[in-house]
């Protein structure tokens, strides 16, 4: 046998087992008994399964954003610099900054995690240099946000 013959069939066998392994992965995925654990339960389909498309279409992994919490969470908070803003999970998060006629440097990280315009969709984190907040100024924070919102809402209404 020539060496390219050889590895042609090498590749070939190469191949053949992968292929033969990604088939009976894949039979063993749709199979209802393999997808059972122990103790009567099935397993959640992974999260992680589907194509990149699925991302973009909007697909069973998106959350929701109030439009108008986000836009008031960005407004009332707009002394500190964003680092990170993600409106397909509902997350900014900041930097330090000083509020105008403060002297504390703070910084939030917000979670806007329901299309509600709720206060139970909204989670405000604050922290200054020294550690957390206490709860009162965290609870002004978020009221001021809600209120915020309320008002571009019943501005947007108009329109």
């Amino acid at each position: 046998m020539t060496q390219s013959r050889i590895r042609f069939v090498s590749l070939a066998a190469v191949s053949l087992v992968l292929l033969a392994g990604c088939s009976a992965f894949q039979n063993a995925r749709l199979d209802p008994e393999a997808m059972r654990v122990q103790g009567g339960r099935e397993a959640q389909p992974d999260p992680a399964d589907g194509s990149l498309l699925d991302a973009f279409r909007g697909g069973r992994d998106t959350v929701k954003v109030n439009r108008f919490l986000w836009t008031a969470a960005l407004e009332v908070l707009d002394f500190l610099p964003v680092e990170a803003a993600d409106p397909f999970t509902g997350v900014i998060s900041t930097g330090y900054g000083t509020p105008p006629g403060g002297g504390t440097a703070y910084r939030a990280t917000v979670l806007i995690s329901d299309p509600a315009l709720d206060a139970r969709s909204l989670k405000v984190s604050l922290q200054t240099r020294r550690g957390p907040v206490d709860a009162a100024t965290q609870r002004a924070v978020e009221d001021a946000i809600l209120n915020r919102a309320r008002q571009i809402r019943i501005s947007a209404g108009r329109y």
